[in-house]
């Protein structure tokens, strides 16, 4: 039986045009020409014995097999970019700062401080935990390199989206919503000012839905203590929901639909030194890792 090898650039122009939306775009970052990334994109269908592309409307979307082929071909890319870096700076030094966002503090920060260690020991991590107002506020002063963060509206020059993640409501593991019909609905919410506060309270003031602020925190933390307990409801996504609390089944808790909330990674600088540059590609593997389900390729399927 004949083994598959893929190639490599054609798998980076692949994984290039989704991320971007556009394979024009794509060939002008690889510095290709479009009929040379065309021509990879067959021979990866080629290599993979089926159709990775499907026609949608004026565009392309990807079919099963294509989504299950980007998956793949973002690991492969990482892989080998690890290796190579590896190889070649052993020796890199210096120091790097990152910034994210407390929902990935548990459960992308060890998987990012790992892989970089192990590739790089001699170069220093400083990182900072907190909410998506004050990454976006460090990051354009300078004073942080790197931010994985919530999209708060921040117009920063270099920043760019990762994904676009639904927003639940979030309760206690035992919730029963007749306990609260009724009566106003208690929240339980970071303290002002909070995006997703604000989120919350709009969708319950179009819907008429009374609502009370029945407990704010400074810290995520002391939010999955109080729905715990019981207190009242929070919205989060399902990236980091401790065991103790539970997102409602939309169809169950008949509160309003809530939307998605962009990600992004915002960067000081547009082209970052080789440090930071390899931390800023190992943070977004580690990301999209921790994206519930098939969010994580929600707003990259259909591309140009």
């Amino acid at each position: 039986m004949n083994r598959t090898t893929f190639d490599l650039d054609a798998l980076r122009s692949f994984v290039t045009g989704m991320e971007l939306g556009s394979f024009a775009k794509a060939s002008e970052r690889l510095g290709r020409s479009t009929s040379a990334v065309s021509a990879q994109l067959k021979k990866l269908e080629d290599q993979a014995g089926t159709a990775i592309f499907r026609k949608a409307g004026r565009g392309l979307a990807l079919t099963e097999a294509g989504e299950s082929m980007l998956g793949y071909a973002r690991r492969l890319i990482d892989l080998n970019d690890e290796a190579a870096s590896a190889v070649r700076d052993v020796e890199l030094e210096g120091w790097v700062r990152l910034g994210l966002q407390e929902d990935f503090g548990e459960t992308v920060l060890p998987q990012v401080l790992g892989r970089f260690a192990r590739a790089h020991p001699k170069v220093k991590i400083e990182a900072r935990i907190t909410r998506s107002q004050e990454l976006a506020e460090r990051v354009a002063t300078g004073s942080l390199d790197l931010a994985l963060a919530w999209d708060n509206g921040a117009a920063l020059p270099n920043s760019r989206p990762i994904a676009d993640v639904q927003l639940r409501w979030v309760g206690p593991i035992k919730f029963d919503m007749s306990d609260w019909r009724g009566s106003p609905l208690p929240l339980v919410s970071l303290e002002a000012p909070c995006l997703l506060r604000t989120i919350a309270t709009e969708r319950l003031d179009r819907a008429d839905r009374a609502w009370r602020l029945a407990f704010s925190s400074p810290s995520l933390a002391g939010i999955w203590a109080a729905v715990a307990a019981g207190l009242g409801l929070t919205i989060r996504t399902d990236i980091g929901l401790p065991p103790t609390v539970a997102a409602l089944p939309p169809e169950a808790s008949g509160l309003p639909a809530l939307p998605k909330l962009g990600l992004r990674l915002h960067r000081k600088d547009a082209e970052g030194d080789p440090v930071t540059q390899r931390l800023a590609d190992i943070l977004l593997q580690a990301a999209r890792t921790a994206l519930p389900g098939d969010q994580n390729q929600a707003r990259l399927r259909t591309v140009a």
